[in-house]
This record gives C-alpha cells, sequence and structure tokens, in this order.
C-alpha cells in the first residue's frame, strides 16, 4: 500500500503543470511558432520545464507507489510520459520542436483527464 495523502499531492502538482503548460501552449498555432521567433523559443523553453516537472513527477508515484498505481490506467503511455522528462533534460539542445508540439496538441489533455480520474478514484477508494 502506499500514502494517499502523498499520492494526491504529486498528483495536483501533476494537474497544475499539467493547466499550465496547456495555457501556455494555447498560443501555439503550429511548430513554426516555436522555432521561427524568440517568444517562440521562449514558449518552448517555459512549455519544456513543465514537462521536466511532469515526467519527474509521474516517476515519483511511480516510485511510492510501487509501480502499482499509474499501471491501472493503461491508456496512457506511462513509460513515454516519464521518458520526455529524460530526453528534455539529458538531450536538450537536440530537442525536436515538433515532437514537443505533438505531445502538447494530442497528448496533454487526455494525460489530464486520466490524472482527474486517479485523484478521484484514490479520494473515492
Amino acid at each position: 500500500m502506499y500514502e494517499k495523502d502523498l499520492a494526491l499531492s504529486i498528483l495536483s502538482q501533476v494537474e497544475q503543470a499539467l493547466h499550465t503548460t496547456l495555457d501556455r501552449f494555447e498560443e501555439v498555432q503550429n511548430v513554426d511558432f516555436f522555432t521561427n521567433s524568440p517568444k517562440g523559443a521562449e514558449k518552448l523553453d517555459s512549455i519544456c520545464m513543465q514537462l521536466i516537472a511532469i515526467g519527474e513527477s509521474l516517476k515519483n508515484i511511480d516510485k511510492i507507489t510501487n509501480h502499482s498505481l499509474l499501471q491501472k490506467y493503461p491508456e496512457v503511455d506511462w513509460r513515454g510520459a516519464k521518458g520526455m522528462r529524460n530526453i528534455i533534460s539529458h538531450h536538450y539542445f537536440d530537442i525536436d520542436a515538433n515532437e514537443i508540439y505533438f505531445v502538447c496538441a494530442n497528448k496533454l489533455q487526455p494525460l489530464l483527464r486520466t490524472v482527474e480520474q486517479i485523484k478521484l478514484d484514490i479520494r473515492t477508494a
């Protein structure tokens, strides 16, 4: 068993980071925004920082739950979400703006819904 309050706290941090990332991504119309302007590069940097925080927090959830919680929600590619942190952190100068754009446009909303569901499930368990 794991400490539910700690898991909820970490999941709340992930939820907040997802909201922040989605807010920052809102004005991004295409990948060229990231690559063709100083403002876009700054936006890319700030989004990457949030993705690092999300990935690290998901690793922590896995650790405190002995890898038992996230696997109950196979609709999310948890390995990919956690791995994004490693890619950004360790290969920062090689970040693929297309991949960051794709993740923000297609993966964050489903991840947010799943995190919200996990929190609800923990509270009602």
